[in-house]
């Protein structure tokens, strides 16, 4: 046969049925019958009889027909109808299409069957339906080692789709958990994938894990860090490879030029290393490590987000990745008193105080209440929405207070005589954060301005004057 059945003819019982609407797929449009007939279609290409070929034919079972491939698309397009993902699952097309993955070595045909799968896990009932099946959930995972890049795509959307819903966030956690080969394979999309979709949406898992399951994290990143057996004994004490942080790294500047919510999440990943001890070490006792991450971090900060050209509205759009990337930054900087490699040249804390005081500057427009903006009919949404902007704003000056008072800690007196003399310790920018560092980090200040006293007297007398609780003693 060239190509699959059409549906079968409706009986005179069954049009008269369908005229009355017996035929639609709960309230929608849609055709029980044609839907039949297409998961009829699908288990006919995985039967034992069609899935035995020669290796002449296991060529052509690569691609899909035309008209198969146009059919079940439109049940993928339907699938997103609740109605419609209701009704597959009481077909139990979820068991059709594990046969199918599990069979199949046609990628187009794989990659739609998770995509369907993806869709009807977006509602509830059906998510915890397809996370309580154990094998259908070991099919789904092994899609993570396929080489097709749209099939990835898709099983990452199912993954985060049910990582994402709490009465099974556990499930999917623990079978992860189970299969260490996973680990694996994210590392290598996220060091060797150009396919910025997926970069997107397989980081997305990766922080989804981290954040709901320290312990997991821990294991990845001790995963990299095992010395291998037969390592001779003069190797023993270098320091081990923690591969999840480069792969991160790789991953970001990826993304970087091309997708902002991607670059975010790779960020965000990263800041979530930072909340545990082992991920701090994995990001700098490997130098090459260590120096790779200041340097993609501090070029952002300093050369891409939140510039002196930028309007300062831009924060609210880099607001969440900011904060992300100086958590970061403070993490090493915190840590640079036993990394060599991490000793920076002088001169070198000025870009970083200048975006650091930028942001503050830039946060306090920001946060400027609108004239006359309030609409009666809107007003209860945009409290919502200023709050949550807020929220995330007081994040990101907390973190930029703390690494700026960390910078401010380790200023020389060649570095402020520096700072002053090319504008990033003007006394506008110094007034700025003293306004934000007051009064929580007063001794950072005094001792701050005690240098700068030797360095331009008349500034840190001005200083003075415009904030009297800093009087020095001399």
């Amino acid at each position: 046969m060239d190509r699959n059945p059409s549906p079968p003819l409706p009986s005179r019982d069954e049009e008269e049925e369908e005229g009355a609407g017996g035929d639609c797929i709960g309230s929608t449009v849609y055709s029980k019958h044609w839907l039949f007939g297409v998961l009829s279609g699908l288990i006919q290409m995985v039967s034992p009889e069609n899935t035995k070929s020669s290796s002449d034919e296991e060529e052509q079972q690569m691609e899909l027909d035309e008209e198969m491939e146009n059919e079940i698309c439109r049940v993928w397009d339907m699938s997103m109808d609740e109605d419609v993902a209701l009704f597959l699952q009481e077909f139990n097309a979820p068991d059709i299409f594990m046969g199918v993955l599990a069979k199949s070595r046609c990628p187009r045909l794989r990659e739609i069957c998770v995509g369907i799968l993806g869709n009807m896990a977006c509602f509830q009932e059906i998510c915890v339906s397809i996370s309580s099946d154990k094998n259908l959930g070991q099919v789904l995972l092994h899609c993570l080692y396929d080489s097709d890049p749209p099939t990835l795509l898709e099983t990452s959307r199912l993954l985060l789709t049910c990582l994402s819903q709490t009465e099974v966030a556990s499930v999917w956690v623990e079978r992860i958990r189970e299969y260490p080969a996973i680990y694996d394979s994210i590392c290598f999309i996220m060091s060797s994938s150009t396919n910025v979709d997926l970069l997107v949406k397989i980081g997305e898992v990766v922080d989804k894990l981290f954040d709901l399951d320290e312990k997991l994290m821990l294991e990845w990143i001790r995963n990299g860090a095992v010395q291998p057996l037969d390592q001779p004994q003069e190797d023993a004490e270098e320091q081990p490879v923690f591969k999840i942080v480069p792969c991160v790294l790789e991953a970001a500047k990826q993304v970087r030029s091309e997708n902002l919510e991607g670059l975010d999440v790779y960020m965000h990943v990263l800041q979530l290393l930072t909340t545990v001890d082992d991920g701090i070490q994995a990001i700098v006792q490997c130098p090459a490590t260590g120096k790779d991450t200041w340097n993609l971090l501090f070029d952002l900060v300093c050369h891409e987000f939140c510039q002196s050209d930028d309007p300062p509205i831009i924060l609210q759009e880099q607001k969440t990745v900011l904060a992300s990337v100086y958590s970061v930054l403070s993490a090493i900087f915190a840590s640079q008193a036993e990394q060599e490699y991490l000793k920076i040249e002088e001169g070198k804390h000025l870009p970083l105080i200048d975006s650091l005081i930028r942001v503050l500057q830039n946060m306090e427009h920001c946060q400027k209440k609108p004239e006359n903006s309030v609409d009666s009919n809107t007003e209860e949404t945009k409290k919502s929405d200023l709050t949550q902007d807020d929220f995330h704003l007081k994040i990101l000056k907390d973190i930029s207070c703390e690494f700026l008072s960390n910078i401010f800690q380790v200023l020389t007196k060649e570095t402020v005589a520096q700072g002053v003399k090319e504008g990033q310790l003007s006394k506008q920018k110094c007034s700025c954060a003293f306004k934000n560092l007051l009064p929580f980090y007063s001794p950072v200040i005094e001792d701050f301005l005690k240098i700068l006293h030797e360095v331009d007297k008349t500034l840190a007398d001005d200083l003075e004057e415009s904030f009297p609780s800093l009087k020095v003693q001399t």
